[in-house]
């Protein structure tokens, strides 16, 4: 009798056991399978005050949501913005209840049927009440007093110096009124022998030459040529004489003929010159360069308003930081990537051109003096 109760309860207890997982297992399949779809809430999470101007975002509010078996939790980002999904859904006139909590500002819940709605949840500041010790008179808090203040960062630029010039001259020597006779080089007409005479400069590691100019400066001028089609592709890569470039005829004087040789700034530079008659001298002339990256200072003033401060920087802002008169002492505050401020909660948000919006919000103890 006793061996049979003891076979009755196990397989009882067997019964009940596998009751219950096959309601878990029908629940869960509810759950994965429901026509109820999730539900998604939106909104922003802004400072409580009657003058819309002070209503300002407030970063890294918890958001937690429940209503039946569904549930959804997010944070808001520097912008208030918030977005949370409720899995596996809420039944229709279910209603949601929604908490907020962030450290420097009173707690909030909201019970309600979901609606098609955007939430915008104003949030209280935790007023702190001075100590005070008892029969003694009351002592205002001293509030810190922030004024002047301005926003620091740099940007990299490109600056270009003209760092020294060259005065370079070299001779094409040539006999004239000798005939060609088909031995190359030639006058243009090919009626006349001639010669070919060339100078290379280099301007030096990180340097460049721009504004390259040749004149011929003595001799029979007018029958002389600056040829840079002389140059192959690869010469015209190497030496920056830019593709087509053109030579400028300038008019004569006092019997010297002078040209001009447009050129894009290189490190090095190729001067090629026909003579077809007797010797000529040229003078190279050009200015040296160094084009250096460096960082350009900028300042801005933030957008102050109540215990906020506002600003956005470029997106090739570097090394930020807040200059600011505390009780009459100037200081420099700089952000860091964590965004770090002894009198002030900042966050950053990333907007789709790239740019950084800042917000910051007063600790309690500080005030910004207008």
């Amino acid at each position: 009798m006793i061996r049979e109760r003891k076979t009755f309860t196990w397989m009882t207890v067997v019964a009940i056991a596998c009751g219950a997982a096959a309601v878990g297992v029908l629940i869960n399949m509810w759950l994965l399978h429901s026509p109820i779809q999730p539900l998604s809430l939106a909104g922003a999470v802004l400072r409580q005050d009657t003058d819309p101007k002070k209503q300002s975002p407030i970063a890294n509010t918890k958001i937690t949501a429940a209503g039946g078996l569904s549930s959804g939790s997010a944070k808001s980002d520097s912008s208030g913005h918030f977005h949370l999904t409720l899995r596996p859904g809420v039944p229709p006139g279910q209603p949601v209840t929604l908490k907020f909590e962030h450290g420097q500002y009173k707690p909030l819940e909201i019970t309600e049927i979901p609606k098609d709605q955007l939430y915008i949840v104003r949030m209280e500041p935790i007023v702190r009440e001075p100590l005070t010790k008892p029969n003694h008179p009351e002592t205002p808090v001293k509030q810190v007093q922030i004024k002047d203040v301005r926003v620091r960062y740099s940007v990299k630029s490109q600056t270009t110096i003209n760092v020294g010039s060259i005065a370079k001259e070299f001779e094409v020597a040539n006999a004239g009124n000798v005939p060609c006779k088909g031995h190359r080089p030639c006058s243009p007409d090919g009626k006349w022998k001639a010669a070919t005479g060339s100078l290379s400069l280099d301007a030096q590691e990180g340097n460049e030459f721009r504004n390259v100019r040749v004149s011929c400066i003595a001799g029979p001028c007018p029958f002389t040529r600056i040829e840079p089609d002389d140059l192959s592709s690869r010469d015209i890569a190497q030496n920056g004489l830019a593709s087509g470039g053109q030579v400028r005829r300038v008019p004569h004087s006092s019997g010297a003929a002078a040209s001009g040789l447009r050129a894009s700034p290189a490190r090095r530079i190729k001067i090629s010159v026909l003579n077809w008659s007797d010797t000529a001298v040229f003078l190279v002339e050009a200015e040296v360069t160094r084009t250096m990256v460096t960082d350009t200072i900028r300042r801005l003033y933030p957008f102050l308003t109540g215990q906020t401060m506002s600003f956005a920087l470029p997106a090739a802002a570097e090394g930020p930081s807040v200059e600011a008169d505390l009780n009459g002492e100037e200081i420099v505050f700089p952000l860091g990537p964590k965004l770090i401020l002894s009198w002030a909660t900042c966050s950053v948000e990333i907007a789709p051109d790239r740019n950084k919006i800042y917000r910051c919000e007063l600790k309690p103890g500080y005030q910004f003096q207008q």
